[in-house]
């Protein structure tokens, strides 16, 4: 197999990089699926280099170097260098961050035109998206089950400016022509969006035949039942390659200082206008925040919704620098304690001895 059909570039190798260069397709807890120029095989971390050293645990969509074995699971030795990253904050108490794709061209936002449409929901995933490094482009889904559509598509093109935004329907085919630009090969997709918005269906779609199991959408809310249960990276026929995610419950903020520019350029563009330095936009005379939003040049949700991801984005900052304060010292109290155990047993084999 020729690593190169899967986006793989030789010059992601690392000078000092030894082991075979692979693709990780997949993620099962701590087994990884992944391709390489033998073909499709299974690997897990090396114990030292991750778990002992200062390696980055790789994701769906990481190019890794693995030493191949044959009759059994390589070992994956080395995370390359990432041209994307799509992170979010883990959801589960004090664990930081937790990875979610890497490597990939676009970021397809799904919504579905019907009570999954959420205009919060996609200020926070076109700030994530813009902060990976990639280009994000909105999809609204299902869009045989409305019959009337601008009144989205206008709301999603005001909350993404300058986004492509594609209204399409998967089970009937309208707008999916528009996705063939993306779609291409050597190119990677990942594709974002709450449970049952109809990521399946778009996969089985764009690859033209059935390869992932969709379930019919509930008709008490018109919401999809999900499907996905892993991250993984499908190659389609044409050399187009899609990573579909589940539907994720939390979207929680990460590292967004570049994305919140990308997505709220409307109110970022009033930053650093105001008569005084340290303006805290709430009663400042001169302040542009105030005067944009009194002149109707800014709205007042807008703002809103800025501030409070910026927030919580500061707030995570700040939690995990507390954690790690917190984990630095518990090695140090563990540290103090072997030592005082240590001293104690000489101290008792002294004793003996004498």
């Amino acid at each position: 197999m020729n690593l190169q059909e899967y986006g793989f570039i030789q010059k992601m190798m690392l000078e000092e990089g030894r082991g075979l260069p692979a693709r990780v397709t997949a993620v099962h807890k701590d087994r990884f699926t992944l391709v390489c120029q033998y073909g499709e095989t299974y690997g897990r971390l090396k114990t030292k280099e991750y778990y002992g050293g200062d390696e980055v645990f790789p994701t769906v969509g990481d190019f890794v170097l693995i030493e191949y074995i044959p009759s059994g699971d390589s070992r994956i030795l080395k995370t390359l260098p990432r041209r994307t990253f799509f992170s979010r904050r883990d959801p589960s108490p004090g664990r930081g961050e937790q990875a979610v794709a890497a490597n990939f061209d676009y970021v397809f936002i799904m919504q579905s035109l019907n009570q999954d449409f959420n205009a919060k929901r996609l200020e926070r995933y076109l700030t994530l998206a813009w902060q990976s490094g990639a280009v994000p482009v909105v999809i609204l889904t299902k869009a045989d089950l409305v019959e009337e559509k601008t009144e989205y598509l206008c709301a999603a093109r005001r909350i993404a400016a300058g986004v492509d935004v594609h209204a399409i329907s998967a089970r009937t085919g309208e707008g999916m022509e528009e996705l063939a630009a993306y779609v291409t090969a050597g190119k990677t997709v990942v594709f974002l969006g709450s449970s049952g918005v109809g990521k399946s269906s778009l996969v089985n779609a764009l690859a033209g035949e059935e390869i992932m199991a969709v379930k019919e959408i509930r008709e008490d809310d018109s919401k999809g039942r999900h499907t996905t249960t892993h991250r993984q990276l499908i190659r389609l026929q044409n050399g187009a390659m899609i990573i579909d995610t589940p539907g994720m419950r939390e979207l929680g903020m990460w590292d967004v200082s570049e994305g919140l520019g990308g997505a709220f350029g409307d109110v970022e563009q009033f930053l650093g206008k105001c008569r005084f330095s340290d303006c805290k936009h709430r009663t400042e005379p001169g302040c542009a925040i105030l005067e944009a939003i009194e002149s109707g040049l800014l709205s007042q949700e807008r703002w809103d919704s800025y501030r409070k991801l910026r927030s919580e984005a500061r707030y995570t900052d700040n939690r995990t620098a507390f954690l790690l304060r917190k984990q630095q010292k518990n090695k140090e109290i563990a540290k103090y304690n072997r030592a005082r155990m240590n001293a104690g047993k000489r101290y008792g084999d002294s004793q003996e001895e004498y």
